[in-house]
């Protein structure tokens, strides 16, 4: 019997086999929804099968004080973040980071929010705001990294184990409005189909076409006994 992570690669491979032939915008806007939740979901269980690495020695502690610009300071929203059963990490990129002065990376957070600004880097400063955070955070648990050229934000969580499926409250109510519904306590598979049927019924004849064509060869694929099936 196919494990869990087995039928999420599965779903996977069949999301990106449609999304090849996919030509409708909307459509393809749904599917890549899709990749991204299977994509996010397969790392995490992989995450979770592979052994926890040790704290390494060059965590710094948060700033106690929030930052206070100097000079003109330009604001980012451009990050990335996964996180872990203890912690969510926020990846922010500014080349050369790594060589300002420590003390010119602060951060200061809030039970639900947190706030960076990089200061005086390549002739100007760089501020990161992240307000309405999905879940509370430990103030004094959590903390900054400086990394080459990257700046890693870590909050820990105040309920650990808990997986966060947005960042904040706002994406989680934006996306939940946005991408077809999902019941996260169901089989990856029937959730699959479910949103499969929900662009079927919602397409026009050629879309319908394409969704047929591809869920035929997939079966004939899986049923020959395909290594990629």
């Amino acid at each position: 019997m196919a494990s869990a992570l087995e039928e999420l690669q599965k779903d996977l491979e069949e999301v990106k086999s449609l999304l090849e032939k996919s030509t409708r915008k909307r459509v393809r806007d749904a599917l890549t929804t899709e990749k991204s939740k299977r994509e996010t979901e397969i790392k995490n269980k992989m995450h979770q099968k592979s052994p926890k690495k040790p704290q390494v020695d060059n965590e710094k502690p948060a700033a106690e004080a929030a930052p206070i610009a100097t000079g003109y300071t330009v604001k980012s929203s451009n990050y990335g973040w996964d996180q872990s059963d203890k912690l969510v990490k926020i990846y922010i990129t500014y080349t050369g980071v790594h060589q300002v002065p420590t003390e010119n990376v602060q951060v200061h957070f809030t039970d639900r929010a947190f706030d960076l600004l990089v200061k005086n880097l390549n002739g100007k400063s760089d501020s990161v705001i992240v307000n309405n955070l999905l879940r509370p955070i430990s103030v004094e648990g959590s903390s900054r990294k400086v990394k080459t050229d990257t700046v890693l934000i870590l909050c820990k969580k105040k309920a650990e184990n808990v997986r966060w499926d947005y960042l904040t409250q706002v994406e989680k109510e934006c996306k939940e409005k946005e991408k077809p519904s999902y019941d996260t306590g169901a089989d990856p598979s029937e959730g699959l189909m479910n949103v499969l049927k929900k662009i079927y019924e919602g397409g026009d004849d050629d879309m319908k076409c394409t969704i047929n064509k591809a869920w035929v060869e997939s079966r004939e694929k899986q049923a020959k006994g395909d290594p990629e099936f």
